[in-house]
């Protein structure tokens, strides 16, 4: 009698949704002639709310669930929720977007929720294939999404660079799981952690590890995986290259430490070594390159780079306290980029003709709670309180002292310092300067006015309040250790 494995598609289900949304939202613009884009992103956003409703159990699951490819528990519901606000908040950004560039895709929406659905798998994968088969179709989705604009050649080209960069990457990322199957024998997290805890690791698993790190440190954006990250940015439509900053970010930071703290925590001496290096270099680089900036997305795109090596900075310091700082700090990562690519996509109006630095210049009299808004993120990218951004590196630098890294906080906080120069730059151009010619009204939409308000909300919340989503990210970190 061939046995019927256990099929738990509660576990799995705000990601089904997502899919059968996406599908849904693909049939119906067929037939729709007129206003799909807003039929789909009203979809969507209903699809994305549904999700949030199931995902709610998975917190208080702690167990395997198809034969241990996924896992459900606390750390894969965080994400789930990140994941959604990430997809959620973009669609509402990307409605007044299309509609200024004269767009009606509805196939933005559908693989915007298909790349929510990859990430859901990455973050939930108990198994390496799985995790890469979230990783594709993450990928795939979002190589799509930044050639999307119609005869706009910076589009055009940074999806052929992401396409290319990102398939030598996925080769890296597969060829080091093949090498870990080779020592193995399996690709489970568990088998791994017990066949590293063996006292001699032969070569063949040593270098696997090393190639799916490389393969992570592409998709973080991490000092040397990260050169394809300022020209993506810069030629991706806007509200996607928030989405990407934020949602491509969180779900490979999840799966690198699930990987790597559960199946390959015997090796941390080894590999903690490496990221502290990797640490170094991307802060440094990040915030240094940013700073020689004029174009804005460009400069959010290094910023985007230190920030990684911040978050690796958790990573290094490990343990509890290490690795639910990482959480904290991408819940308000998530919130302030988000918030501050909406400002971009608005500035930017049709063809994203004001992407530079001096063309924010006098902002503050024209449209003042809008500069105020920019304000705000900037202050938390740069981890000024009382904003989510300061108590997210002060988290995580805790975090590293008490685990003894003093020269990694030492670096990272002159790094953050540096990192005040370039974004109050910006908040100098719209108060302290005025225009060469007299600047446009810029129109607001509803759904744009409502995205912004809850991303500086939370990040002020947050910022403020600390301590429950302190407690919710040491929660959700527990199933690791």
């Amino acid at each position: 009698m061939i046995p019927v494995p256990e099929i738990n598609l509660g576990g799995i289900l705000p990601a089904l949704i997502l899919c059968i949304a996406g599908l849904v939202v693909m049939v119906a613009g067929l037939f729709i002639r007129k206003g799909a884009a807003t039929a789909a992103a009203l979809i969507s956003l209903a699809a994305i709310l549904i999700a949030f409703w199931a995902n709610s159990p998975i917190r208080l699951m702690h167990k395997p669930a198809f034969e241990g490819l996924i896992s459900l528990d606390a750390y894969s519901w965080f994400f789930n929720l990140l994941i959604l606000i990430a997809t959620g908040l973009t669609a509402l950004m990307s409605v007044r977007y299309l509609s200024d560039e004269g767009l009606d895709l509805y196939e933005y929406f559908v693989l915007l929720l298909f790349s929510g659905a990859g990430m859901m798998f990455m973050v939930s994968g108990n198994h390496i294939l799985v995790i890469f088969v979230g990783l594709e179709t993450l990928s795939i989705s979002i190589y799509v999404l930044t050639g999307i604009l119609p005869g706009n050649l910076k589009s055009s080209e940074a999806a052929m660079k992401y396409l290319i960069l990102g398939a030598f990457s996925s080769g890296i990322f597969l060829y080091g799981a093949a090498l870990l199957y080779g020592a193995a024998g399996s690709l489970s997290l568990p088998v791994l952690a017990k066949y590293f805890q063996a006292p001699v690791v032969d070569r063949m698993g040593m270098v696997g590890m090393g190639l799916l790190l490389a393969g992570f440190g592409f998709k973080v954006a991490a000092v040397p995986f990260h050169m394809w990250t300022p020209d993506v940015y810069e030629g991706a439509p806007s509200p996607l290259t928030g989405f990407m900053s934020v949602g491509v970010k969180a779900a490979a930071f999840a799966a690198f430490i699930r990987v790597f703290f559960e199946g390959l925590s015997a090796l941390q001496v080894n590999w903690g070594q490496i990221l502290w290096v990797l640490a170094v270099l991307t802060m440094i680089l990040g915030n240094l390159a940013a700073l020689a900036q004029e174009n804005i997305k460009r400069m959010l795109a290094y910023s985007s780079i230190a920030h990684a090596g911040y978050i690796l900075v958790g990573m290094v310091a490990g343990k509890e306290a290490g690795t639910s700082g990482v959480l904290y700090y991408l819940l308000a990562y998530t919130f302030t980029n988000l918030g501050a690519f909406a400002v971009v996509a608005l500035v930017g109006r049709r063809g994203e003709a004001n992407v530079l630095i001096d063309d924010y210049r006098g902002l503050a009299k024209v449209h003042p709670m809008l500069a105020l808004a920019m304000s705000i993120f900037l202050f938390s990218l740069a981890g000024i309180p009382p904003t989510a951004g300061f108590m997210g590196k002060f988290t995580i630098f805790s975090a590293a002292i008490n685990s003894g890294y003093i020269w990694l906080v030492i670096i990272g906080v002159l790094t953050s310092a540096a990192s005040v120069f370039y974004y109050f730059r910006v908040v100098m151009k719209m108060y302290m300067e005025t225009p060469e010619t007299e600047p446009e009204r810029l129109q607001f939409s509803p759904l744009t006015i409502l995205a912004l308000s809850i991303t500086v909300t939370a990040v002020l919340y947050i910022g403020i309040f600390p301590s429950t989503y302190l407690n919710l990210a040491t929660e959700s970190v527990k199933p690791l250790f």
